[in-house]
């Protein structure tokens, strides 16, 4: 029996590289009961809002709750109507039906899986309020393209998958009128928990999004509006202060593992990861195509090598959004992206000798 084993996602080695510095803050935190909006709150906000090129970053409860924040904010909602894409997990859905609007699914490009901008432009209506780029997987959507080409519709950065990327110079969160994002403890730079972050340059769009986070108030018992509970947590705080320090690094080291898979799958019947021109990719994933994927899948599980399906079932084909109307063949190059994608282990730490590994053990899965 083979006991080798090569997870999807390793965050031990992540935390030994923060441990230190997380049992410090966390000591601090403690010593000041600052649990709520604590000084480290503040701290990890302009630190990640300098990271991301805006002027603004405020802290929330989840990466869900920052776009439904994001788009209460733009006053979006019942009657109104939010353009995204078929291929991204349900969240981004959830967000739009959240907020009180209703989600307009389009197809994504058959190549470098990201939203597709004509497909975008046929799905315009009256109605139209938001149009919601979602950056996966790492690599950036045409946000500055749509956002120039429809300048009249708010555009609400989906960046979850993206943190420290970059298309022509701009990075991640700081293109559309506002960005959203998430810390949960697998992405690029993750909490200990859920965690989230609202980012712009607008300050009026700002200001709303921390009132809505925090009750619809900035101050204490006056609440001229309805918010929400879903503040970044102190002890979250700190340890995203932690990651931060060393996430453009950590960035590289995946960059270097996706690299060095190239090289190993070049030879094999496998579609690799396409980077759109102006792209620098961050690899939160490393996602494939190739033949008889489930049974390509069981084998890799079977050897040790946790390889993972980022996305099995396009929203439109979730029980969850059935009310939408779209039967299977609406949006065929997610539909055909659902059934071949395989996703390989990366993250910062992973060894060449266990890419070496997943890449025979997919050679071997392919004969």
């Amino acid at each position: 029996m083979n006991d080798r084993r090569v997870p999807l996602v390793d965050l031990a080695w992540q935390h030994t590289q923060v441990d230190q510095d997380v049992r410090r803050g966390w000591d601090e935190m403690l010593a000041d009961t600052s649990f709520i909006l604590g000084p480290p709150v503040g701290e990890f906000e302009s630190g990640f809002a300098e990271f991301s090129g805006v002027r603004h970053c405020i802290g929330v409860g989840s990466g869900t709750d920052a776009l439904e924040i994001a788009i209460r904010a733009l006053g979006v909602g019942p009657g109104d109507d939010v353009i995204l894409p078929a291929n991204t997990f349900i969240a981004t859905a959830l967000a739009v039906t959240r907020a009180g609007a209703t989600p307009v699914l389009v197809d994504c490009s058959p190549d470098t899986y990201l939203i597709d901008v004509e497909a975008i432009e046929a799905a315009i209506t009256e109605r139209t309020r938001a149009i919601i780029p979602v950056h996966l997987y790492g690599q950036m959507a045409p946000a500055r393209e749509i956002r120039d080409a429809f300048p009249d519709i708010w555009v609400v950065e989906d960046a979850a998958q993206s943190q420290g990327a970059r298309r022509l110079g701009e990075s991640s969160g700081s293109i559309g009128h506002l960005g959203a994002t998430s810390f949960y403890p697998g992405k690029n730079i993750g909490a200990y928990g859920d965690a989230g972050a609202v980012l712009t340059n607008d300050d009026r769009l700002a200001e709303q999004a921390r009132k809505l986070r925090n009750w619809g108030s900035e101050v204490k018992y006056h609440h001229p509006e309805k918010g929400f509970n879903s503040r970044l947590d102190t002890v979250q705080a700190v340890v995203l202060s932690a990651k931060l320090r060393r996430l453009a690094a950590w960035n590289e080291l995946r960059s270097e593992a996706a690299r060095l898979y190239g090289e190993l799958l070049a030879d094999l019947p496998v579609q690799l990861p396409v980077v759109a021109d102006g792209n620098d990719h961050v690899w939160h994933l490393f996602v494939t195509r190739v033949p008889e994927r489930e049974r390509v899948l069981g084998e890799l599980n079977a050897n040790g090598v946790g390889a993972g399906i980022h996305y099995p079932t396009p929203i439109h084909l979730h029980g969850a959004y059935s009310d939408l109307g779209h039967g299977p063949g609406s949006f065929p190059n997610s539909e055909q992206l659902s059934q071949s994608a395989l996703s390989l282990p990366i993250y910062p730490g992973i060894t060449p000798e266990d890419q070496e590994y997943v890449a025979d053990c997919l050679k071997k899965a392919l004969r």
